[in-house]
């Protein structure tokens, strides 16, 4: 199968959607691989690292479209990206369809593109790719609040993460006890914060418990104890993920209203429309802005301030799935596994995400390799 990977061009981005590792698997299984030139200079890797292991570095991002039966992103489809995909080309990404315009959509239902969204992909009831970058962003979370925190910063509450003896340490709640809750409780912990975290699952604050061995007090989460714990905060965390919806702003801008000035929010569910109120998306070089005397950090694509750490995560979690279909072709790929076919958003011609489909108004249908209704 000829695969395609072309350089990021939105928000930023940093990341390559397949370091060369994952490249010379998919060359030794005696597939063609397209990189366009520099695709990799962002995470240290250059056109001769590609070239050494197979690879056919091209010179334009329409080579690599045309080029190509299957394509593999990272960052969400913009416009002139949707324009060059190919009739019937499979399509690798984050996708976030249901913050997305309409008329990407539209370009991946008329030139039927089989569109898998990473963040969608299941296995053993986790979503395995989105995990891997979820990992690096709790871990970021805390790094960038504790920054923020710093005097460096003017309006911050000038705050040391750990505390001194006799000072108390930094209060750090976060929301949400998943993937990106668990690795900033992590990271928190080992500064030396007091941390908080909330969530409704009570078997999701006992797994808590359990790794953490009671180190990080949890509270069921509800309007009231949130409330509180955005008061109490001087750095907040808002991790909440529901899976291919558009995130529900849970923290209200009258509580972001009550926080100490100077405090910090990052909200990680901003590439899903945010769970606070008063997020905006920001960028790598404009990261944060004020409101209400809070600072705000709200960068979609937070993994790529460690791009070279990301790439290689984001190879390892999803390089089985694409080799997958380039051995055994896309049809028999998503019969073998019902978790990549949870990741198909849209097939020859019809969106096969029902959540997308109703955010949309466009006509929903199953895989018809599974139905034919």
């Amino acid at each position: 199968m000829r695969i395609g990977i072309p350089k990021e061009t939105n928000l930023e981005e940093k990341r390559v959607a397949i370091a060369p590792a994952g490249v010379d698997a998919l060359v030794q299984a005696g597939h063609t691989v397209y990189i366009e030139t520099n695709a990799g200079a962002e995470s240290h890797f250059s056109d001769e690292d590609y070239r050494h292991v197979g690879a056919h570095v091209v010179y334009s991002a329409e080579e690599v479209y045309q080029r190509a039966e299957l394509v593999a992103k990272i960052a969400p489809l913009t416009e002139n990206e949707a324009k060059m995909l190919q009739d019937e080309q499979i399509l690798f990404s984050f996708l976030h369809l249901a913050l997305s315009k309409k008329n990407i959509l539209e370009h991946l239902l008329q030139k039927k593109i089989t569109a898998v969204s990473y963040e969608l992909i299941e296995k053993n009831d986790r979503l395995p790719v989105l995990q891997s970058m979820s990992e690096i962003a709790g871990q970021l979370a805390v790094q960038m609040g504790e920054r923020f925190m710093g005097s460096d910063y003017p309006q911050s509450r000038g705050i040391l993460m750990g505390g001194i003896t006799g000072v108390a340490p930094a209060a750090v709640v976060i929301l949400g006890a998943g993937v990106v809750g668990m690795n900033a409780a992590r990271a928190a912990l080992g500064r030396g914060a007091q941390v908080i975290m909330l969530d409704r699952d009570l078997d999701r604050l006992r797994r808590v418990e359990d790794i953490l061995h009671k180190n990080v007090t949890t509270v069921v989460a509800n309007p009231y104890t949130i409330e509180r714990g955005v008061r109490f905060a001087d750095l907040f965390i808002g991790a909440v993920h529901v899976r291919g919806e558009k995130a529900r702003h849970i923290v209200t801008e009258d509580m972001i209203k009550s926080m100490k000035p100077g405090a910090v929010v990052v909200d990680i569910s901003i590439d899903e429309g945010g769970c606070i109120e008063t997020s905006r998306p920001t960028t790598i070089s404009d990261p944060v802005f004020t409101m209400h005397d809070v600072i705000h950090f709200c960068v979609p694509n937070i993994p790529a301030y460690v791009s070279r750490t990301a790439s290689y995560g984001l190879t390892n979690a999803a390089i089985e799935y694409i080799q997958n279909i380039a051995d055994s072709g896309l049809k028999s790929a998503l019969m073998s596994d019902g978790g990549l076919a949870k990741g198909v958003c849209t097939h020859n011609g019809f969106c096969s995400n029902e959540t997308i489909a109703e955010t949309f108004n466009v006509e929903y249908r199953r895989l018809h390799i599974f139905s034919t209704n």
